[in-house]
């Protein structure tokens, strides 16, 4: 099993985003204040927005907590946020992409920089991991939505270039810049997606395994966990059975 969603994948099936839906809240809040303040407060007009408030739907945020994000950057909060991106590698040679949105830098470089240090890692230059990576619109949808050759079929009509199916989910990649399209086509078929991002695709994965592959795990999860940390990439490939193990 490879993929650079694998990490988040694992989670979802083991119900370990339920345990932190505090945390998972306080970051989608976070990236709809930042949208909200980018662009319009109607999501009608702001596609960054829009994609914002899907995400926290597809997580079973409360309406009210998303129009409260909304309000915080209407208000005049939400303009301190800075996005940032960390590239390095953890244990096994993998590349690591970790995106920040954060009001303090130092406070988010200090806390990245020993996620990785104290996990078999080591922070590399911006530009150091991302040219192993294509920029590209990823969009969800849980097994049972549809059959592999379905969904399929209703992604190429929708215009995008690849999908990746299993049991547990169906991942829709598209252009970077036909997301906002490609979603709403397969919307209209579907319904609304788990998920519809931006993410970073390895173009290829780095085999792992045994100690080397725990230890990687423990790094994406300390990484995840930060405050500051809205999103983790790899480009790791680690035996279906292994990441159960790992997982359990």
């Amino acid at each position: 099993m490879a993929g650079h969603s694998q990490f988040a994948n694992i989670m979802h099936r083991k119900g370990r985003q339920d345990a932190r839906r505090s945390k998972l809240f306080s970051k989608l809040s976070k990236e709809i204040t930042v949208a909200a303040k980018m662009g319009a407060p109607d999501p009608e007009f702001n596609p960054r927005l829009r994609l914002a408030i899907q995400a926290a739907k597809a997580q079973s945020m409360p309406k009210d907590n998303i129009e409260r994000a909304i309000k915080k950057a209407t208000g005049g909060d939400g303009g301190g946020y800075e996005e940032i991106r960390y590239e390095g590698f953890g244990p096994g040679g993998v590349g690591v992409i970790v995106e920040v949105l954060t009001d303090n830098r130092n406070r988010a470089a200090s806390e990245v920089r020993s996620g990785f240090a104290k996990n078999g890692g080591n922070l590399g230059e911006t530009g150091s991991v991302s040219f192993m990576f294509d920029r590209v619109g990823l969009i969800e949808y849980p097994g049972e939505k549809a059959s592999e050759e379905e969904m399929l079929e209703a992604a190429i009509e929708a215009g995008a270039d690849d999908v990746q199916s299993s049991e547990e989910l169906h991942q829709v990649y598209c252009a970077a810049d036909q997301l906002a399209e490609v979603a709403a086509a397969l919307e209209a078929k579907f319904g609304e997606a788990e998920s519809a991002k931006l993410s970073w695709k390895p173009q290829n994965t780095i085999p792992v395994s045994g100690q080397a592959a725990e230890t990687l795990m423990k790094m994406l999860t300390v990484l995840d966990d930060c405050d500051d940390v809205q999103n983790v990439y790899a480009n790791y490939d680690i035996a279906a059975e292994e990441l159960e193990r790992l997982a359990g």
